[in-house]
């Protein structure tokens, strides 16, 4: 049972109706289909931010040109309908359990992984001079229930006395006198580290610089079949076979179980849901006090996710949903008008001029996870559970390591094997239970 939205006979979709794909510019160039037989060293199937950072730290730090096959346009995926949200983080176990699996100082190096992959998103944007809109340093976590801010405040303790990261707790009357005021805020984490930025613009952005380093990109290349030819991995696409003696799965929640049996029954796909706004006024602006272009996201496990973007529109996103059918997303745009005007009263006459989904990937531990298979050429990095930007582009600079014969330590949550699912074609119905679980968790409890 495949749960993949991904439709291999029609390569080369458009993007999705979204914000992003409306002012990301110029689509990426020299990215035509394959179109004849071709050896390659390096194969990477998937052209979103795992791939194609894969492609620039091959292509930058070692000089190997690979060969990236992306089934639409690249970006195409979540990395283009993402929050754009760059934080520090690496799945959803709590910090407190890696110590008990672990040992301190082991864990306290996974959460360092997170900064780094932070830190190293926002060197690429530097480096190769992306204009990726990021807004400025830090973020808001809101406690969406007043019991929420202790578990707030011993967070905050934490990273700053064992990481020196600046956090420092808000009350309701601080927040609403600096920040927003929102029915669900009940005071605020103000964190140090992490920002925002326009995913589909960084998604070309890190792509036209793969290329510029000697990359080579294949749009509208779809692998519709894998097989071996002894040494070497066959990959038909529509056009072409790509022979390759490694290769990357870099497909994230758009893999087909029928790809490869290292990752069939071991994904989960998840959408999140996103819309925006029409610009706000200065008006309706002050009306609710938003005065911060900083990330903003909730203490609830199905979380909300939000930020002012700079022509002052509302991003408004959640979890949510199981099926992308044009039924489920009508009805899941009306809902997220109305949580979004529950939380906004003042704006409730601001009118939300797009909306659209994407798919996030979560294995069965909750954890992100990069390795190689069985068979030692073949690899992969997969399941960010919604924390993919940075991740994901740390996760390809250490794949390219990797590929090259450099030693890279994932360290000890990543390196764990990616497991597969219980009973796989119910993963369905172990989404609508936890969905139900901390749904319940987030209002009640």
């Amino acid at each position: 049972m495949s749960l993949s939205p991904i439709d291999l006979g029609r390569p080369g979709a458009p993007h999705v109706g979204s914000y992003w794909a409306v002012t990301a510019g110029e689509e990426v160039s020299g990215a035509g289909p394959v179109t004849e037989d071709l050896e390659v060293e390096i194969a990477i199937i998937g052209g979103g931010y795992t791939g194609l950072s894969t492609a620039y730290h091959l292509a930058r730090d070692h000089g190997v040109a690979a060969h990236v096959l992306e089934a639409n346009r690249f970006g195409w995926g979540c990395s283009g309908r993402n929050g754009g949200f760059c934080s520090v983080g690496v799945g959803k176990e709590d910090f407190e359990t890696w110590v008990r699996r672990w040992g301190l100082e082991r864990a306290k190096a996974v959460f360092e992984m997170g900064r780094t992959a932070v830190r190293t998103v926002r060197a690429i944007v530097t480096e190769e001079a992306i204009e990726a809109e990021l807004t400025p340093e830090g973020g808001l976590e809101l406690a969406h229930k007043p019991n929420r801010l202790r578990e707030l405040e011993a967070r905050g303790r934490r990273i700053r006395d064992l990481f020196g990261i600046e956090a420092r707790l808000l009350d309701r009357a601080e927040l609403e006198r600096d920040h927003l005021v929102s029915r669900e805020a009940h005071g605020a984490l103000l964190h140090g580290e992490g920002f925002a930025l326009h995913p589909l613009r960084y998604a070309r952005g890190l792509a036209q610089a793969a290329h510029r380093r000697g990359a080579r990109l294949h749009g509208a290349s779809p692998v519709t079949e894998w097989r071996r030819d002894g040494e070497r991995h066959l990959l038909v696409t529509p056009r072409g076979t790509v022979r390759a003696r490694q290769v990357v799965i870099a497909t994230n929640g758009y893999t087909n179980d029928s790809l490869s049996p290292a990752t069939a029954g071991r994904l989960l796909p998840v959408l999140s849901n996103v819309v925006v706004t029409r610009p706000l006024t200065e008006a309706e602006r002050d009306s609710v006090n938003w005065k911060t272009y900083l990330k903003i996201w909730d203490t609830r496990h199905l979380l909300f996710y939000y930020r002012l973007l700079p022509d002052n529109r509302v991003l408004f996103g959640a979890r949510g949903g199981i099926n992308d059918t044009p039924v489920a997303n009508r009805t899941q745009r009306v809902w997220m008008r109305r949580r979004f005007i529950e939380m906004f009263p003042p704006l409730a006459s601001v009118e939300t001029e797009f909306f659209w989904r994407g798919w996030v990937c979560v294995a069965y531990d909750k954890n992100p996870h990069l390795g190689t298979t069985d068979d030692p050429t073949v690899h992969y990095a997969l399941a960010y559970a919604g924390t993919g930007v940075a991740l994901s582009t740390l996760c390809g600079k250490l794949l390219a390591d990797r590929l090259a014969g450099k030693a890279a330590d994932a360290g000890p949550l990543l390196s764990q094997p990616l497991p597969l699912f219980p009973f796989p074609r119910f993963r369905r119905l172990y989404q609508r239970a936890a969905y139900a679980y901390y749904g319940f968790r987030d209002e009640w409890l």
